[in-house]
């Protein structure tokens, strides 16, 4: 019997529901910090009780606005693993898609904030032949919990496809190629041997 996992492969999984909670801290973090260095200083200096009204109106428009669209890029997202390849989809005005084959993979690695590390999720980025030398992954299946486990199995099926991870996350470069593709090269080799053994005989009778 399999192993029991959290990620079965051909069924659909999405991001872990503190998706949510990650991008409204991150946000009001980034939105208190424009303000502090903007707004506040005006209304030390104006203390204009319109200009309070319509500031603070405007903030918890920002903020509705941004609840409700990352509700839908919640809901829109979705990532779902085969014994070849990889599929993902989110977006919520414009759909993005992908597919990527396991022996593209180059690199995985884990990345957690430290909001991530409070609300216990992570997310994998997932570097790709194509991708290479770039500073944005290909793919990155974000605040997923059980990371680990998902990185390690990812990690087999990209063995198991006879590709190999220069870079896992951890640090180590960790190569791999497949049995058939080794036996197959081997096979080659000894042909090629055989032949030059052949022409050398050929050569001195």
């Amino acid at each position: 019997m399999a192993p029991e996992t959290h990620f079965p492969l051909s069924t659909p999984f999405k991001p872990a529901p503190a998706l949510v909670n990650w991008f409204m801290i991150d946000f009001s973090l980034i939105v208190i910090f424009i303000l502090a260095c903007t707004v506040f200083p005006v209304l030390l200096s104006m203390p204009d009780a319109l200009f309070y009204a319509v500031s603070l109106c405007g903030i918890v428009v920002v903020f509705v606005f941004f609840l409700y669209w990352v509700k839908l890029y919640y809901q829109s997202m979705w990532y779902e693993l085969h014994e070849d390849e990889m599929r993902w989809k989110r977006g919520v005005w414009f759909r993005t898609t992908g597919i990527v084959p396991y022996n593209r993979i180059t690199n995985l690695d884990l990345k957690q904030g430290p909001v991530m590390r409070w609300l216990r999720i992570s997310t994998l980025s997932i570097q790709t032949a194509g991708y290479s030398g770039q500073a944005v992954p290909e793919i990155r299946i974000e605040a997923i919990e059980h990371a680990e486990e998902l990185r390690e199995l990812v990690r087999t099926l990209v063995r198991q496809s006879g590709s190999g991870i220069h870079n896992d996350g951890t640090g180590t470069s960790a190569p791999v190629q497949s049995a058939t593709g080794s036996m197959s090269t081997n096979l080659l080799m000894l042909d090629e041997l055989k032949k030059i053994r052949f022409l050398l005989e050929q050569k001195n009778k």
